[in-house]
């Protein structure tokens, strides 16, 4: 079959909406396993929907599919390096991460970074090559329904219908799919994050010299504090072959509170005196904008109902929490999970409630589920207004406060602490209730 569906005369096994990394990872398995696969792009092609720049953790997921997938896939540096920078808006304090052990400078490698576009591109047609077909420029306005169960979807092309045993809806944050068949609540402005970014090109010999990196290693690095002002978010810059991803997140209601446009802070944010070195000499190549579901597991909905699941972002499987920042890798585990579901579903010949409930079973297998519960705290610590502002402050002003030579005598470490809290307006209780906060979120 080409890009045109035969519509009501053709019946699938699975049908796929959205070729991003949860609909292909779905597609190729189920496509392997001898399924009649349709994968459903609204774009021209798979990414095309996509921001470019990004970090793909956990990349053994793909190598458990296509064994050293990275030779062949359109990467752009192995990550061995990761640096979590707290900034004033003169001071930026950082915790720097390198290693050079196996799996961060020699395969099997942890992370890679990575343009979103070619490599979605790139991951769909292995579910292609695998059997599933692939239909792209095709919105889905629908789902079809018999009695209480989805028995395909709607689509805007001649065709109208198409008829499958089991959707798997990975159509992104806001999944009309999910809303459609009762799965999802309409998402609350706290919930989500507008992620604006940039890729601004850079000769490949001065992004190794000026990030110290050799061959193909390349850098992650991620900003919190004032580089966002008073908007609850951060930032972040990836370095990849011959170009920078760089950009902003922000939480959509603090945006609206403080009505700061997102474009205005990614200039703030390159104008910082610790990143403007960075990314001085650089040409603008993209600009782009997404939205992120970030609320972690309070905004994961209903994940199934009779013939049909959902998986990606449209299950709100993003986790940021501060100190992990995934996405792609939980994507591509969920539409694993689904797509095994759909296999034994099909197998068995029944697509009720009952058997693909088992998509809960497979999430938990996959340390999904399981890592979004024992986070479930850390988002709304990541978003609360000390980590946001103060603590960052604090930790610039200790900092030149420690490292500064004037004559005078030198400070004891706690002394200079409490001092730099009471001048960042923090109290003791704040820092008392915060380290319960942390314990919850993070420690236990």
């Amino acid at each position: 079959m080409s890009a045109n569906a035969n519509g009501r005369s053709e019946r699938f096994d699975v049908i796929i909406v959205g070729a991003g990394p949860a609909g292909s990872a779905a597609a190729l398995l189920c496509a392997r396993a001898g399924l009649k696969v349709l994968l459903i792009e609204r774009g021209e092609y798979p990414g095309a929907k996509n921001v470019s720049g990004a970090v793909f953790y956990g990349s053994a997921i793909v190598d458990a599919l296509i064994p050293n997938w990275w030779e062949q896939a359109p990467v752009e540096r192995h990550v061995c390096r990761r640096d979590l920078v707290l900034m004033s808006p003169t001071t930026a304090v950082s915790l720097d991460f390198r290693s050079a052990a196996p799996g961060y400078v020699a395969p099997p490698y942890n992370a890679f970074t990575i343009l979103r576009p070619k490599f979605d591109r790139w991951f769909a047609a292995q579910a292609e090559a695998a059997g599933a077909f692939l239909l792209t420029s095709t919105v889905v306005d629908d789902l079809l329904w018999e009695g209480s169960r989805v028995v395909g979807v709607k689509v805007r092309r001649d065709e109208g219908e198409v008829r499958g045993d089991v959707v798997i809806a990975c159509d992104g944050v806001n999944s009309w799919l999910a809303r459609k068949a009762g799965l999802q609540r309409e998402l609350e402005t706290h919930e989500l994050a507008l992620g604006v970014k940039e890729v601004i090109g850079l000769d490949e010999a001065v992004i190794r010299q000026r990030f110290h990196l050799n061959g193909e290693e390349g850098m992650a690095l991620e900003y919190l504090g004032a580089v966002t002002e008073e908007v609850h978010g951060g930032a972040f810059l990836y370095t990849n072959k011959t170009s920078l991803s760089l950009g902003v997140i922000a939480q959509l209601s603090s945006l609206v509170e403080h009505k700061k446009r997102p474009y205005d802070l990614l200039e703030t944010f390159k104008a910082h005196p610790a990143v403007a070195p960075l990314v001085r000499g650089g040409t603008l190549r993209e600009y782009s904008a997404h939205l992120i579901p970030e609320a972690g597991w309070k905004m994961i909905p209903d994940l199934y109902t009779d013939g049909m699941m959902v998986a990606g972002d449209a299950a709100g499987f993003c986790l940021s929490t501060g100190i992990y920042i995934e996405g792609i890798n939980y994507a591509m585990q969920s539409g694993l999970a689904a797509a095994e579901v759909a296999i034994d579903a099909c197998r068995r010949r029944d697509f009720s409630r009952s058997v693909l409930r088992l998509y809960l079973d497979a999430l938990r297998r996959r340390n999904v589920l399981t890592d979004f519960q024992a986070y479930r705290h850390a988002p709304s610590f990541v978003n609360g207004e000390r980590l946001q502002n103060l603590y960052p402050e604090l930790a610039a002003l200790a900092s030149e406060a420690l490292f500064r030579v004037d004559g005078n005598r030198k400070q004891k470490l706690l002394p200079l602490y409490w001092r730099s809290l009471r001048k960042v307006g923090g109290k003791p209780s704040h820092v008392l209730r915060d380290l319960y906060q942390v314990t919850r979120a993070y420690l236990w």
